[in-house]
């Protein structure tokens, strides 16, 4: 059974110098207890479609379905479905973070929820901080409040909307191992990420956005088999040519070239030597989703 299905989903706003189409018929199912990727640089229409998703924002046409339930037509019954955990911190400066949690439990017609926010708080590294206001929490610890909000009326379907941008590696850790056990316990998961190892390691099936389409749409495991089958990576201390350079993914001082085979990878060492220039810490490796995703944004149109 679906739990969240697009469908032919576009969105169109006016702005002053005219229309601008956001989206543009995005269409894809995601099953239950699927933990789904939705990709794409920035631009491509991520937040738009989950922001309609959430009811903070209308499609221009299309709609959408959580659990059988329209997003438009059956608002309230949707929303206790979700738990969105959105990019911006959002916060009341008045309460502190179980306060806080009550509170967002009585927005659902929670009361008595004690057991389940204590192990909210734990789950999430907020013990200690259960009656520190929320002003004088870092924006960390903000993040993991966010996330528990979302999560305080166990919602079946969850949407991580960026919710490891910018915060520490320990937060990270602790966040995936507790989405994972939703998971693993039927929760649905939908997340958005620039993060690509998180990904490729989370989702089972991911989608890519482009200029509000969707350009691919696959499992992780057929992404990453479908790619270049070796990436040559090395470093260097001066610049490539300009002929090389336009081959190349560039990182600072990291080099990488796609290598299909032995021959390729030897004709870039070739060049780079012919080059004068000396490459370092050579290495060999296999395609990961962020070269599938340089490769898909790309090639399509």
């Amino acid at each position: 059974m679906l739990a969240l299905s697009f469908q032919s989903v576009s969105k169109i706003f006016q702005t002053p110098r005219g229309s601008l189409q956001a989206l543009d018929g995005v269409s894809f199912d995601i099953q239950k207890g699927e933990f789904f990727g939705l990709l794409g640089p920035n631009g491509a229409g991520k937040t738009t479609l989950i922001s309609i998703l959430a009811g903070l924002a209308k499609a221009t046409s299309g709609r959408i379905v959580v659990n059988g339930f329209d997003v438009q037509k059956d608002a309230a019954q949707t929303r206790m479905q979700l738990g969105v955990v959105p990019q911006e911190l959002v916060f009341d400066p008045f309460f502190n973070v179980r306060e806080a949690l009550r509170f967002q439990s009585g927005y659902f017609g929670i009361s008595k929820n004690d057991d389940w926010i204590d192990e909210l708080l734990n789950s999430l590294g907020l013990t200690d901080k259960a009656n520190s206001n929320m002003r004088l929490l870092s924006g960390g610890m903000k993040r993991r409040v966010l996330v528990a909000q979302a999560l305080v009326h166990k919602p079946p379907v969850i949407i991580l909307d960026e919710p490891t941008a910018g915060v520490d590696v320990e937060l990270r850790q602790t966040l995936w191992q507790f989405i994972a056990k939703l998971n693993r316990e039927g929760h649905t998961v939908l997340l958005t990420t620039h993060y690509l190892e998180e990904a490729e390691a989370l989702c089972g099936r991911i989608a890519m956005l482009k200029q509000g389409r969707v350009v691919a749409l696959d499992h992780t495991s057929s992404l990453l088999k479908n790619a270049s089958s070796n990436v040559l990576r090395f470093k260097l201390d001066e610049q490539l040519p300009p002929e090389l350079a336009a081959q190349a993914r560039i990182t600072g001082r990291i080099v990488q070239f796609p290598a299909n085979d032995a021959q390729q990878i030897e004709n870039y060492l070739s060049a780079v030597r012919l080059a004068g220039l000396k490459a370092q810490d050579i290495e060999i490796r296999k395609a990961d989703l962020e070269d599938v995703f340089l490769d898909v944004m790309g090639s399509s149109s």
